[in-house]
């Protein structure tokens, strides 16, 4: 796997599709079927300084402002989507420091500063977790506290079929592969929870909440009768981790 071929795989995709294919996960929503209002991760963010890794077309940090942060910042691979944030947020009323770079690089984003640093389906881009997770750690203050969430990878290893749950592909596997998707391509790699939970152990961070159940009321509402939403039923298909700078 070559990390320069990768971003620049996936930046492309980004400027060019994006969110106009992919769709966009924003606050309230770690995922499909699970929220923050019911989870209630932060808490009040009222006068703390916020970081987001991959803010996309900005509307979770307009979701953090509203709520009366004090500061927020921004990376994201894509500067299509630095330019769609700065719109946004400038439309709402809001500021925000934005910085188009791999998450995986040094970027200028300040250390031992933030309260918060959070990710909302983004975090699974990086070509280096443990490089990453040792980064945002430095960003954060001591106790800080990292919230992201990803898909969970068991939903990647599973299709439905004939009303039937079957394994298409090894848990266990996470090699890097090429995804087709509406004229543009995407590069991704599925990796174990346990990859992620011992990364994070690395780079000093302890584990305070793993989410990964849907949240029934939110899937009875949209009365949603997909494959997507029948698989939800029976595994997770998001996962949400709260953890904290030791």
């Amino acid at each position: 796997m070559d990390k320069n071929s990768v971003y620049k795989t996936n930046s492309f995709y980004w400027d060019t599709k994006g969110n106009d294919f992919l769709g966009a996960i924003v606050l309230p929503f770690y995922g499909a079927f699970v929220s923050e209002e019911k989870c209630q991760l932060f808490g009040d963010v009222s006068g703390k300084k916020m970081l987001e890794i991959g803010c996309g077309n900005g509307q979770s940090l307009q979701y953090q402002g509203e709520r009366k942060a004090s500061e927020l910042w921004a990376v994201d691979i894509s500067e299509k989507q630095i330019e769609k944030a700065t719109q946004h947020l400038k439309a709402c009323g809001l500021s925000a420091k934005l910085i188009c770079s791999p998450m995986e690089e040094e970027c200028g984003i300040p250390v031992d500063y933030f309260d918060f640093v959070y990710s909302i389906y983004a975090i699974g881009w990086t070509t280096d977790l443990e490089g990453t997770f040792c980064r945002i750690a430095s960003y954060l203050k001591k106790d800080g506290v990292f919230i992201f969430s990803w898909s969970h990878p068991i939903h990647k290893c599973v299709v439905a079929e004939n009303n039937m749950l079957a394994f298409k592909k090894c848990y266990f596997d996470e090699s890097w592969y090429s995804v087709s998707l509406d004229e543009g391509a995407l590069t991704l790699s599925d990796r174990k929870l346990s990859t992620y939970v011992n990364a994070l152990a690395k780079a000093g961070f302890v584990i305070e909440q793993l989410i990964e159940q849907s949240d029934d009321e939110i899937m009875q509402s949209r009365d949603d009768n997909s494959d997507f939403a029948k698989k939800a039923k029976m595994l997770p298909v998001t996962f949400v981790v709260k953890a904290r700078k030791l």
